[in-house]
């Protein structure tokens, strides 16, 4: 019994010393001279193979989740359970760090933000991001100091954490068609002022309102590769980008394949898709990495 108890607490040390590591590790990209792209993988597998590739952390999609879920994003439909399942297999398929897309935090008030980022800390992941959409089609982007206070309850949770836990604060203005690029700004610079590690306004339409949005802060800022504009990731970076994602856009490309494969045996009865498909040679040395 006493033996049992001590391989639990070794246990528990090596599982918070590699979390410690990762946080650290995590912190440090945002902090070194060259910016950096983080991919969206959307299960254990697609991290396995992001890992094997040469990436340097991951960052969940709750668009790509609620494709495998057979849901639909951005209409409440996953849920926090669902969202931290997902990540904890995510975490556990490789040493990298991993960010969390936690979509509004998964509650109204600042207390339940608060309790899903302890909770999302609890599985393995480094870092977490909330937005200030608020799910209703009637007025989907949360007022201002509601928005802001809801950052500062993540904030202040991921401080009281043992280790560095950094807070994404996204604006979702752009995102659900309210193109106010002073209230995106505006909103970026408070989550700042409150503790926010990294900023981050999806859908930003070009490269100006981009630029603009990167000189107005003094946090990392992150963009939506292909997100309203078509820029590249090294126009991107030239820009003042510190980190580029890809939210669902590799799950939808995937998804994509998938359709149009099916359609091929469906209308063609042929398999020329399987051209493209990775061997099981592939496979036996992405997920065995």
């Amino acid at each position: 019994m006493v033996a049992d108890r001590f391989a639990i607490a070794e246990d528990d040390a090596r599982i918070e010393a590699s979390q410690r590591r990762k946080s650290e590790d995590f912190a440090r990209l945002h902090a070194e001279d060259a910016p950096f792209v983080i991919p969206n993988p959307w299960d254990a597998g697609t991290a396995k193979i992001l890992h094997a590739m040469g990436f340097s952390a991951l960052a969940t999609t709750s668009g790509g989740l609620a494709g495998a879920l057979g849901k639909v994003d951005r209409n409440v439909e996953v849920t926090r359970e669902d969202t931290l399942d997902n990540a904890r297999q995510i975490v556990a398929a490789t040493p990298l760090p991993v960010s969390v897309d936690l979509e509004d935090g998964f509650g109204r008030s600042p207390e339940t933000v608060a309790e899903t980022i302890a909770l999302t800390a609890s599985i393995g992941a480094v870092s977490g991001s909330i937005e200030d959409s608020s799910g209703r089609v009637e007025e989907p982007i949360r007022p201002f100091d509601e928005s802001v206070e809801r950052i500062e309850a993540a904030v202040d949770a991921a401080r009281n954490l043992d280790f560095p836990f950094m807070i994404t604060a996204r604006a979702e203005n752009f995102l659900y068609g309210r193109l106010d690029l002073d209230d995106t700004v505006a909103r970026l610079q408070a989550f700042a002022k409150v503790g926010a590690d990294v900023l981050y306004a999806p859908a930003l339409p070009d490269a100006e309102s981009i630029r603009r949005v990167c000189a107005a802060v003094d946090r990392p800022v992150n963009v939506l590769l292909g997100a309203g504009q078509r820029l590249t990731v090294p126009e991107l970076f030239d820009l003042g980008v510190r980190r580029v994602s890809l939210g669902s856009s590799l799950s939808r490309a995937a998804l994509g394949a998938f359709k149009r494969a099916a359609a091929e045996l469906l209308e063609h009865g042929t398999c020329e898709f399987a051209r493209d498909a990775l061997t099981m040679a592939d496979m036996r040395e992405l997920m065995g990495k």
